[in-house]
Formats: C-alpha cells, structure tokens, sequence
C-alpha cells in the first residue's frame, strides 16, 4: 500500500456483501486507503477469502458472518466491529440479491419478500444500528455508503421488486441526511449500472452486446471502478456531500 494514498488511515470500515464482486472491490479499496475492515458476508468462505486478500495487501481485516435480512445480525455485526476495534467510521450497505425477470402482476409474495426483505430491510436494520454506533463517537459521526443502482432512478422491465427497493435505498439515504447531519452522520448513495461481477458470461452474445451498448461508454463497469468511488466518498473530505445520490453509470442515465 502506497502511503500516499491512506486517505482512510485509522478509519474502522464495515462492509456487507464483501464475499465477491462489487462487495469484495469496496473492501479491497478501503483497505489499500488504509482503513481497517470488518468484512461481513452470509457465505463464510467468501467473507474469509475477502478478509485474507486484504491482509495480503497490507490492510487489517476480520470476518464477521451477517445474514442482513434479520436485524438481530445486523446489530451483531455492528456489535461485533465496535468491540473488535472500538468504533465505527463507515458502514457500506452493499449486500443484494435480484430477481429473475418477471412482469410485475407476475410476482409472488414469496418472491417480493425475498427481495425486499434483503434488498431494503437489510439496509434499514443495518443503517438503524450503523447509526446508533456513529452517535458513540465523540461528535465525530460517521459515514453510511448504500449501494442503490441506476435503477433507483429509473425503471427496469421485469425487475419490479428490485426497483423498487433501489429507489426506496435512495429515500432512505436522503432521510439520514435530514435527520442526523447536525450529528456528522452523513450518508450517500451510490447508483452503479451494469457491472462485470462474472454474471455476464452466462449471457448469449446479442444480450450481453446489448447490455454494452446501453452504456454511452460502449461498455460495462468494472468492480474497481466503483469500489474507488465508494473509498473516495467515505474520506473526511467529502464532509459537504450527503444525502446524494451519485451514479457510477458510463453515462447511461445521460441518455
């Protein structure tokens, strides 16, 4: 790690959904700015990979296994950090799952609460007890990043339940903002679009150029180019920001 570049240096980060992809980069990247990281992940091997892959860099990092859907592993996992290190700086609410393309009148309960219910509810559960942490810390607060998506702006066809818990992740962002910024605690949302996670080889060449082309930059987002934002927007530097919603996109909301 570059000294340079530890522009998180004695910063305690906690990360959900860091066993891969967006998840694991978002770790990666506050350890190489020299935060300290509390990987959390519902697959315990991931989370572990994640936390070991940071340590091989240089950083600290522990694993704490959270299923966010359920607040009391929530609370946990906040508990967790704080008795580990003392604190919590910044909380990143990364973790989400998406459904498989369904026409809204077409959606089970069951499939509505499996999204919703780690999609939204996670992130809820997770900022009430991330909240509760940063109000321990001197005046200082804290910094909550919420993965959202593009399509907490606009819509998707036959992905409902997911759109609909991305653009509630952006109320929710903007009421931290009201209500605790008199207290430091800030919070922002990021909005990424299509992101090479893996997922893609799976599509056939017309879907998969079809996703490219729908990103004025003729192409997909790579893990590392939002993990670096998301380091960016947690350093003390951006203080003034909160309540935004800032899209990670290739412009794809310019259109």
């Amino acid at each position: 790690m570059s000294q340079d570049n530890q522009f998180l240096q004695g910063k305690i980060a906690l990360v959900t959904g860091a066993g891969a992809g967006l998840g694991r980069s978002i770790a990666l990247h506050y350890g190489n700015a020299g935060a300290t990281i509390v990987v959390s992940d519902i697959n315990e091997e991931n989370g572990k990979e994640t936390a070991a892959l940071i340590a091989e860099n240089g950083g600290t990092a522990s694993f704490k296994r959270a299923d966010v859907s359920k607040a009391a592993d929530a609370e946990a996992l906040v508990e967790f950090a704080v008795n580990q290190y003392g604190r919590l700086d910044i909380a990143c609410n990364n973790a989400g799952v998406a459904p498989p393309a369904t026409p809204l009148a077409e959606v089970s309960d069951e499939l509505w609460h499996k999204i919703t219910s780690v999609n939204l509810d996670g992130v809820f559960y997770g900022m009430r007890a991330q909240i509760r942490a940063m109000q321990q810390n001197n005046g200082q607060g804290g910094t909550i990043v919420n993965i959202a998506s593009i399509l907490g702006q606009v819509g998707f066809p036959g992905l409902g339940p997911y759109v609909a818990t991305k653009h509630a992740i952006v109320g929710l962002t903007k009421q931290v903002a009201v209500d605790y910024a008199s207290q430091n605690i800030r919070a922002i949302a990021v909005g990424p679009a299509f992101i090479k996670t893996g997922l893609e080889s799976n599509l056939d060449p017309k879907s998969r150029a079809a996703l490219d082309e729908a990103h004025p930059i003729g192409r997909m987002g790579e893990p590392e180019e939002v993990g670096a934002v998301v380091a960016a927007i947690s350093a003390p530097t951006w203080s003034f920001v909160n309540g935004s919603y800032i899209p990670v996109d290739g412009g794809f909301l310019a259109r």
